[in-house]
């Protein structure tokens, strides 16, 4: 038996391989595959929100980040002055507005009765 141990001692130890492009294709998947769930998303929701604060005009009107629901009396570079309820006027950060609201829709909350 001993002449099968000392066969398996003389091989030798097989020449290192350089990792080729198989290497890296399991790395670079993941990386494509976090930028479609995760970047490329995220950079479309931004540009989507940069576009609806820049056609910001008066009269429109919105929903605040913080759920403050008005019309959109002035409008600065900066800051956004909402009408919120009658003669009752706020300013917020135009960065702060959340989304647009259809048309009518702060008449409608406005005008419901109170309980």
């Amino acid at each position: 038996m001993s002449f099968l141990i000392s066969d398996a001692m003389a091989q030798a130890a097989p020449a290192a391989q350089q990792p080729g492009f198989e290497g890296l294709l399991f790395p670079l998947g993941i990386l494509v595959f976090f930028y479609f769930l995760f970047l490329r998303p995220q950079s479309k929701r931004s540009k989507e929100h940069k576009q609806m604060i820049d056609s910001l005009t008066k009269g429109v009107e919105v929903v605040t980040n913080g759920g403050i629901l008005g019309k959109v009396a002035d409008l600065d570079d900066n800051f956004v002055k909402l009408e919120i309820s009658e003669n009752v006027f706020i300013q917020v950060q135009r960065h702060a507005i959340g989304s647009l609201m259809p048309k009518g829709t702060y008449k409608a909350i406005a005008k419901k009765p109170k309980v």
